[in-house]
């Protein structure tokens, strides 16, 4: 998850530096895997100046070049050569003088020196776009307005985006994490605790939102309940789809994204402040006026946002018009209902996917979007109308246009919140600390927990719909830990264990004893993969092997029957690095399945010994041999033993 600073700096009520943030993100569980600065202009264009062309001359020695004086605002005019051949007299431009270091677009960095050019001295340069980072332009120098302030430090009157950018490594349950707007709450928690403050984060609202005509209804149906459990859209009229201003895509470059258009943009706007991705539809395309979260039959044909035909699988949420599907739900927008260009009117979706059915469409597909990497981690349920208004009123302010219908809210079945309790002795035993029942109450109401039940000894609360995940007492302990800071938890005296009694202990002896001979004779251990590639099987050999429900790729899809072929692919690894020469060994189980819930494992080792047979020499030329033993069933070896 990538974070912007000043982006995050907007929802925080008071200035964090952005060093000691970096420490508190790591301490409340986001750790911080880097921390860099981001400048939208490399060099953040310092040393550069506002310049004057004063004159210019034909340079005596060069047909192409011109002789030129400027002044920066101090001191006597420079004189600078110029090649481009756009300079003239009374221009405002950008200077590098001497001692300036630039940063072309292409190019490494270059600091200006005195250059004697054909016999003429140059005491800097006159830019174009390209040699500052301006753009990517070279066809002559940059030509500012009139009114440009000579001696100016460019910096100031460009005033290019600099920024901290987090990259921070969330675990899969945090996914009240992904979005500005989590961290920042998590922020204020830490330093309402640390601080001993009341800090409430400032969050953005929808006040403001009016429907202003009923001109353009689309209904809205859902016939997977269970895939969509909600379902929220509104209609927006005579927008116009243009550049987003400014600030915007600064934001959105801060974080890796690159502007496309206002409408477009807005959508990854929301998506990384609030976590609710959102889809916008050119109303016009969808047929009928209608919408249907369906299914489609198994093999339907579809091409996606990419110009790419894809096979439909049963198992895919689709958004559908009357006729056809126009979206695959959560995870990549239809070639033809996306907004162009020429779109006019939009239909705008907030809407809650089922996070099973989303990750599985997203492998199957090989889409691998920001939208579907959000919902397969559970989003918040509660907020979709929320954010839908928030992103309706900054179309709204961005596009023009106006609010053509009532929010359709399809929410046939809303949740109850989780509840759970915690006794305060089990949040002493799992935590090795006695905290003081306010202390806990302060952290889990800044979390955004409703407290339903103070007991001297019990604390009852109900989960936010924001943190799907948490379900269980330890869930709650956790929270109060990562708030209060791990490193503040007490490390005891003393330690009191019991000694356990190691089983079948001959078994670890054999094997230990059996590496140790085989290092004796000149072997490594290797450790590969307990998943593989059913693709190394016939369909015959896969029938007793183990699939996974949820791959990790389309390349390890099965866990593996034996430690042949993961093997081989180390044996193929080394032998591209021209490392001919091996001896390697494992110990690893197979996995096999008898039916639905009948599983077992397999004991084995395996060794390679690969080299080469014949020597190259002017007969000929080399020959590597692979040798490969593998015991099966290992563990009878243990059974022999005992």
């Amino acid at each position: 998850m990538t974070i912007s600073y000043k982006w995050l700096s907007e929802y925080l009520p008071v200035t964090v530096e952005p060093e000691r943030l970096a420490r508190i993100l790591t301490s409340i569980g986001l750790e911080v895997e880097s921390f860099e600065k981001f400048e939208e202009v490399k060099g953040g264009l310092k040393g550069l100046v506002i310049g004057e062309v004063l004159s210019t001359e034909k340079h005596p020695n060069a047909d192409k070049l011109t002789l030129t004086k400027v002044s920066v605002g101090n001191g006597e005019p420079l004189q600078i050569v110029c090649g481009a051949p756009n300079v003239e007299a009374g221009q405002k431009v950008i200077v590098a003088k001497v001692g300036t270091t630039i940063y072309p677009i292409n190019n490494e960095p270059l600091t200006m020196k005195v250059a004697k050019i054909r016999n003429v001295e140059s005491y800097g340069m006159i830019c174009a776009e390209d040699e500052v980072g301006l753009g990517t332009s070279h066809a002559g120098i940059v030509v500012l307005k009139e009114d440009a302030k000579v001696g100016l430090d460019a910096a100031e009157y460009f005033q290019p985006y600099e920024d901290w950018i987090y990259e921070l490594g969330i675990t899969p349950n945090r996914m009240d994490a992904m979005s500005h707007w989590g961290v920042a709450k998590d922020v204020c928690a830490y330093l309402n605790h640390h601080d001993k403050k009341d800090l409430k984060p400032k969050l953005p609202t929808s006040n403001g939102f009016k429907v202003e005509n009923k001109s353009l209804p689309v209904s809205v149906s859902v016939e997977n309940e269970k895939a969509c459990q909600r379902y929220s859209g509104v209609s927006i009229t005579g927008v116009t789809i243009k550049e987003s201003p400014v600030w915007l895509q600064k934001k959105l470059k801060s974080i890796g994204l690159r502007p496309i258009n206002n409408i477009v943009d807005i959508t990854n706007f929301i998506q990384h402040e609030t976590g609710q991705p959102l889809h916008a539809f050119d109303a016009d395309e969808i047929k009928g006026k209608k919408i249907v979260v369906k299914n489609l039959p198994e093999g339907t044909k579809f091409v996606t946002l990419d110009e790419k035909e894809r096979k439909l699988s049963k198992e895919d949420l689709m958004i559908c018009d009357a006729e056809e599907g126009i979206c695959i739900a959560g995870v990549f927008g239809g070639l033809h209902s996306g907004v162009t260009d020429k779109t006019m009117n939009i239909f705008l979706e907030s809407a809650w996917f089922n996070p099973i059915d989303i990750r599985k469409t997203s492998f199957r597909h090989g889409l691998r979007t920001e939208a579907a990497t959000r919902f397969e981690k559970n989003i918040d349920i509660s907020n979709t109308v929320t954010v839908l208004k928030r992103a309706t009123l900054m179309i709204k302010e961005l596009g023009g246009g106006q609010i053509a219908s009532d929010i359709v809210d399809v929410y046939p079945d809303p949740p109850n919140k989780t509840q759970v309790s915690v006794k305060y002795h089990y949040l002493k035993k799992l935590s090795g600390k006695n905290y003081h029942p306010d202390t806990v109450k302060n952290i889990l109401n800044n979390l955004g927990f409703e407290i339903l039940k103070d007991g001297i000894d019990e604390i009852r609360v109900a989960v936010p719909f924001a943190k799907p995940d948490i379900s269980l007492p330890a869930d709650i302990v956790e929270e109060i830990l990562r708030i209060d800071g791990l490193d503040n938890i007490e490390i005891p005296t003393a330690i009191t264990i019991t000694p356990s009694v190691e089983e079948n202990y001959m078994r670890h002896t054999l094997k230990e004893k059996v590496a140790n001979y085989l290092v004796g004779l000149g072997f490594h251990e290797m450790m590969t993969n307990s998943i593989t590639n059913a693709a190394y099987f016939t369909k015959e050999e896969r029938q007793p092997m183990v699939k996974m429900m949820n791959s990790l790729s389309a390349e390890l899809n099965i866990l593996r029957p034996s430690l042949l072929e993961t093997s081989l692919e180390v044996v193929a690894r080394n032998l591209n690095h021209k490392n001919n020469n091996l001896k390697l060994f494992e110990f690893g189980k197979g996995y096999f399945t008898s039916g639905p819930g009948k599983y077992h494992e397999m004991e084995q080792v395996c060794m390679v010994i690969s080299g080469n047979a014949i020597d190259q020499s002017w007969k000929g030329k080399s020959v590597i041999q692979i040798f490969i033993i593998q015991k099966v069933l290992f563990h009878q070896f243990y059974n022999c033993l005992e």
